[in-house]
């Protein structure tokens, strides 16, 4: 059999797919619920593209309580570079929204487009990673951390020793990861 070919979709997932098989045993209240919440993380994609580019263009936008506005004016105000990877190990990295560093003083930036609860905790890891790639002790720098959501702004000067458990952490399990890599 000549099978077609649908050369538009290899390396696509359809949202009732087979690999994500879970959808068979909802109700259509479910499906619906679930396809929002797709929608909403594709429009958060996209969103996170704009401001991407508008930040790297220099292109600021009116001045507003508006998340994106606020987020993206920031960024450029502060001078930040967006969409940073920050490595410690093949274990453990992450790509922070946008980051700067000048004069000991370390500035995280997450834009979150939806309206689900969020926590610094993703922020703190990036401190971390930080300070493990680039060798600080983050008692030694000043840090803020900032999430732009629902028209506001959080802001944290994390704790330092929540920072340095993190860091433990990460080193801790890095390790033994890659010791059951080894065993593997």
């Amino acid at each position: 059999m000549k099978f077609n070919r649908h050369s538009e979709f290899i390396g696509e997932h359809a949202f009732l797919g087979a690999s994500k098989y879970h959808w068979i045993n909802y109700d259509e209240e479910k499906v619906a619920l679930s396809f929002s919440k797709y929608l909403a993380t594709e429009r958060g994609t996209r969103l996170h593209g704009i401001a991407d580019q508008l930040i790297k263009e220099g292109i600021k936008l009116p001045k507003t309580k508006q998340t994106l506005n606020m987020y993206v004016n920031d960024a450029i105000g502060f001078k930040m570079q967006t969409e940073q990877v920050l490595f410690f190990s093949e274990n453990c990295f992450g790509t922070v929204d946008a980051i700067s560093f000048k004069k000991d003083f370390l500035r995280i930036h997450d834009y979150k487009s939806g309206s689900s609860p969020t926590s610094m905790r993703q922020l703190m890891i990036y401190a971390a990673l930080f300070c493990l790639e680039y060798k600080y002790n983050p008692n030694n720098i000043e840090i803020e951390l900032r999430i732009y959501q629902s028209d506001d702004i959080e802001i944290l000067d994390p704790p330092r020793e929540e920072l340095l458990y993190i860091m433990d952490k990460i080193v801790a399990f890095d390790k033994l990861i890659d010791q059951i890599k080894m065993e593997g």
